[in-house]
């Protein structure tokens, strides 16, 4: 049931954000504290804030799994991407420390995934948080969805301006 994805915004983006908005707040309690956070901010889906991953270019993804236990048996698996802003004057990076299913598509894969469009938080009916991702280029190019314990957020400015491109 996605509200502002592609698909959604055709019949109107202020309805689909309306709808949205009401979600989160029925779903307030149930939502893990730092993907409720985000996904409410005021900044996180507005394209003037360098926060904002709307049009971002994704630089890296990490899959990770830690494992414990005498045989190393117990498997926990995190997944972190990070992001060049769109603005290009620093990184986005979130971060899902207990991943319980991904998907990721790209499709075609000539000239990388190219914008990060749109995206979306949703609760799975286990309580989960379920991050929907599309990627964009003259048309769709990639889908993700990211089953998740939570999703942690973090905006790293460029240090003494390496690795980030000013945008001509």
């Amino acid at each position: 049931m996605p509200f502002i994805l592609s698909e959604q915004r055709h019949a109107g983006v202020g309805a689909a954000f309306q709808r949205y908005w009401e979600y989160l707040e029925r779903s307030r309690r149930d939502f893990p504290r730092s993907a409720y956070s985000l996904a409410t901010s005021a900044w996180y889906y507005n394209a003037d804030d360098h926060r904002c991953p709307h049009d971002a270019w994704l630089e890296e993804v990490v899959l990770s799994e830690t494992a414990s236990g005498a045989r190393h048996e117990e498997r926990s698996t995190t997944l972190r991407i990070r992001l060049l802003s769109a603005h290009h004057d620093g990184h986005i990076e979130l971060s899902y420390p207990k991943v319980l299913r991904y998907r990721l598509e790209l499709d075609p894969a000539v000239a990388g995934h190219r914008d990060w469009r749109y995206d979306e938080f949703r609760l799975t009916e286990d309580g989960n948080v379920l991050h929907e991702i599309e990627w964009w280029s003259t048309s769709a190019i990639g889908h993700w969805v990211i089953e998740a314990s939570d999703v942690e957020f973090a905006w790293k400015p460029p240090s003494s301006g390496a690795g980030c491109l000013t945008r001509q």
